[in-house]
């Protein structure tokens, strides 16, 4: 079984790197500067930013699905990189960061969860989706909660 991982498109944020703090603040959301060159982890890259980076954190909702299992949470996104694309490989933010699997189905209903500590994500996505009824699966940083990246069936 093989997957793939893609980061979110940065045309969706674009817009929030030309508003001033005030009109972010009006949206929840935050420029931060990266103080660490792990802990800050953007969503399109999938990749943490660098001590001194500048990034926008904001409420994002990763599983808009009309379910009880509908979620929203804070992420990191940077200006000016493109969203990650990975086939049969983890992203650098997986790394070294223990994820929490929910694997749902094709109506967004969770099927199953699974804790993945460093070095066992590949092999837990695959045990995942060797269930049929498996149609992808979310990853989450499990220690604060945030979305890391949508994980999917490759068709090809």
């Amino acid at each position: 079984m093989t997957y793939q991982i893609h980061g979110l498109s940065p045309d969706r944020f674009a817009p929030l790197f030309a508003m001033d703090e005030t009109e972010l603040a009006a949206i929840n959301a935050r420029r931060v500067t990266a103080t660490a060159d792990m802990g800050f982890p953007c969503r399109i890259s999938l990749q943490d930013a660098r001590a001194g980076e500048e990034l926008i954190l904001l409420h994002h909702v990763s599983h808009d699905v009309e379910t009880p299992y509908r979620s929203a949470y804070a992420i990191y996104v940077r200006p000016g990189v493109d969203a990650a694309s990975y086939r049969d490989e983890l992203p650098p933010v997986f790394a070294g960061r223990p994820i929490a699997l929910r694997a749902f189905d094709a109506v967004g209903m969770l099927q199953t969860a699974r804790l993945a500590g460093s070095g066992e994500a590949d092999s837990a996505i695959r045990d995942l989706f060797a269930d049929a009824g498996i149609s992808y699966i979310d990853a989450h940083n499990a220690a604060h909660g945030c979305f890391a990246a949508r994980i999917e069936r490759d068709g090809a």
